[in-house]
């Protein structure tokens, strides 16, 4: 039997933990978590994350009407309960604004794969939507071509908005991002970011696999993708007017299983088809910005 007080409390205490990080600034952010087939508990509008009470957390159907509570429901709701009905595994979304993410969101940089092993496992590569004014169904269908495939997403010009099985993890993947995006800046500022080598990050994704986390990497569709080049959302960028610009594109990786030839050419351990491929991809997408 579902205990709505304690999950109420548990919504608090996560409002707590991303106002106290700086994620949530003001009345920013907002949380819900579903607790049956047309029931979702959702923070309300105009009040800081960081002093809810339970009675503060009101109930909304699977529509958006609240059914419940003394206070207004956020005004992004629709998001969340897209979220739900794409995932009906997914119990609770977190929305906030953690300011390195969002540092991201602003520029639209795709986030790098392949640098951290803790990334790797946990979230794998992390979408940018296109841009659309909050709060209404078009802002909430910016997900619907990528929340199949992650655990967290990054809102163009807005935020972020992670989902688990339940509150705390839904929050973990903000946590984790907004940490990775922070080191990605100060090695930046250091001179370079050095990424894994495809033997080391297939290591990282056998491993995903042995502890149950789902990767897109690891299906057939992108069986033969170039795992460290964000492949899996590279076809959106355009539409979302992602490009990069800090963070330079990972070397092209060389299949682990090919041996040298006496027949290879003097650039030894480069693979021409994915170099070529890689190449006209960013023209491709330059073009198409502009």
């Amino acid at each position: 039997m579902i205990n709505a007080h304690k999950i109420k409390l548990d919504i608090c205490d996560i409002g707590q933990r991303i106002y106290n990080k700086g994620f949530a600034a003001a009345n920013d952010g907002n949380i819900t978590v579903r607790i049956g087939d047309n029931e979702v508990l959702c923070t309300p509008t105009m009040h800081s994350k960081g002093f809810l009470k339970p009675d503060d957390i009101c109930t909304i159907d699977m529509t958006g009407k609240q059914i419940a509570g003394r206070r207004k429901r956020s005004s992004e709701a629709l998001l969340h309960l897209e979220i739900y009905k794409q995932r009906p595994e997914i119990k609770s979304v977190v929305h906030c604004h953690p300011p390195h993410a969002t540092a991201f969101a602003v520029a639209r940089e795709p986030i790098p794969q392949c640098v951290l092993p803790e990334v790797e496992v946990f979230l794998g590569d992390v979408p940018i939507t296109k841009y659309e004014t909050p709060g209404g169904q078009a802002f909430a269908d910016t997900i619907i071509p990528f929340v199949s495939k992650c655990n967290v997403i990054i809102l163009a010009n807005h935020g972020t908005v992670s989902f688990g099985e339940d509150v705390e993890k839904a929050y973990w993947w903000t946590e984790i991002l907004d940490a990775y995006c922070r080191i990605l800046m100060l090695s930046r500022q250091l001179g370079k970011v050095n990424y894994l080598d495809e033997q080391k990050s297939r290591e990282l994704l056998e491993l995903k696999d042995k502890w149950g986390f789902s990767d897109p990497r690891l299906t057939d569709e992108y069986k033969n993708c170039d795992i460290c080049a964000n492949d899996i959302f590279r076809e959106t960028w355009s539409s979302s007017g992602v490009e990069r610009r800090a963070f330079e594109a990972p070397p092209v990786m060389q299949p682990a299983a090919a041996p040298a030839t006496s027949g290879d050419s003097p650039g030894n351990g480069i693979d021409e088809e994915r170099l070529i491929k890689l190449i006209t991809d960013q023209v491709m997408a330059r073009l198409q910005s502009k």
